[in-house]
C-alpha cells in the first residue's frame, strides 16, 4: 500500500476503501483487481484461522495458551451479548493459532494478528454479511497500518504494544466503520479513537513468547475497535487531529524503557509468576 497521510483521507468525499485502492495503484502501478484478489486470499486465510482456532485445544509450544477460543465459544453466553463473545473468541482463536505455529495473517503482526479478523470477521458473521463485502474494508485497513507505519514503526520492540496492538485497533476500527457504512472521515475518526485509548501500552510478553498476555489482549482490543466503530458511526470524533494522535503515540514508544518492549523484562514478564513460567518453559527450574 503507497503511504499518506490520514488527514488526506479525512478529507475524502468518496468511499475510503476506493481512494486508498486508487491511490496506491497510481503510485506503484499495480492493478487494482490483482490486490482485490489478494485481499480476498487473506480474508480466507483469516477466516480459516478463526475457525482452526475455534475447534481446537491443542495447546501452544509453552503450554500457556491454546483452549481459551474454544472455551469462551462453547461457553453459555451469560451476558446474553453474541456480538461481544463473537468478536472476542475470534481474535483469540487467530492468536491461538499463532501461538501453535500454525498460518495466521499478520495485520499487522503476528502478535496483533486476532484485532483485525476477530472485529471484521465478527461483526460481519453477527449481522449475516458475506466475505465478499469484507473485501474493501480490508484494503482500508491495509491503508490505515501504512498511514500510521509512516510515522512509527509498527512493532512491540520499537514502541511498545500501542505500536502493535493499537495499530491493528486503528485498522479494524475504520474498516468495521465502512463495513457498517461510514463516511471517510468516520472511518479515520474510528482509527484515530482506537489509537488515542491505546496510547502508553506496554509490550510485556511472559518469556517473550506471544502468549500471555497477547492471545486476551487480542479479545480486548477486537472489542475496542468495534467501540471506536461505534462511536465514529455517531459521529463522535477525536478532538486531537489524526495524524497528531499518531506523533503522539510515536513520542510515547521512544519514551519507553526497552523493558517495556518486548524484551519480556518488565511488566507481567516480569511479576513472579511471570519469572516462574519463563524458567519452567525455559527449563531453568
Amino acid at each position: 500500500m503507497a503511504g499518506f497521510n490520514l488527514r488526506e483521507l479525512e478529507a475524502v468525499q468518496g468511499r475510503a476503501s476506493d481512494w486508498v485502492l486508487a491511490r496506491d495503484c497510481a503510485e506503484t502501478g499495480a492493478d487494482p483487481e490483482a490486490i482485490r484478489r489478494t485481499m480476498r486470499e487473506r480474508l480466507a486465510l483469516m477466516r480459516a484461522s478463526v475457525t482452526a482456532g475455534l475447534g481446537s485445544t491443542e495447546k501452544s509450544l509453552t503450554g500457556m495458551v491454546g483452549w481459551n477460543a474454544k472455551g469462551l465459544w462453547s461457553a453459555p453466553d451469560v451476558l446474553d451479548a453474541p456480538l461481544l463473545r463473537r468478536v472476542q473468541a475470534y481474535a483469540m482463536a487467530v492468536n491461538e493459532e499463532n501461538a501453535r505455529m500454525k498460518r495466521i495473517v499478520a495485520a499487522p503482526t503476528a502478535g496483533s494478528a486476532g484485532t483485525v479478523p476477530g472485529a471484521l470477521l465478527g461483526v460481519a458473521d453477527h449481522l449475516g454479511i458475506g466475505d465478499e463485502a469484507l473485501v474493501m474494508p480490508l484494503i482500508l485497513a491495509a491503508g490505515i497500518g501504512q498511514a500510521i507505519s509512516r510515522q512509527m514503526h509498527i512493532s512491540g520492540s520499537a514502541g511498545g504494544c500501542q505500536a502493535e496492538i493499537g495499530s491493528s485497533a486503528a485498522m479494524a476500527a475504520a474498516a468495521v466503520t465502512e463495513l457498517l457504512g461510514g463516511t471517510a472521515r468516520a472511518c479515520v475518526h474510528a482509527a484515530t479513537l482506537a489509537l488515542a485509548n491505546s496510547i502508553g501500552l506496554v509490550c510485556d510478553p511472559v518469556g517473550g513468547f506471544v502468549e500471555v498476555p497477547c492471545v486476551s489482549r487480542n479479545a480486548f482490543f477486537s472489542v475496542h475497535a468495534v467501540c471506536a466503530a461505534q462511536l465514529a458511526l455517531a459521529s463522535l470524533e477525536s478532538f486531537i487531529p489524526p495524524d497528531e494522535v499518531v506523533g503522539a503515540m510515536a513520542s510515547v514508544g521512544r519514551m519507553l524503557p526497552p523493558e517495556l518492549r518486548e524484551t519480556g523484562e518488565g511488566g507481567l514478564a516480569a511479576t513472579p509468576t511471570g519469572q516462574a513460567l519463563t524458567a519452567r518453559v525455559r527449563g531453568e527450574e
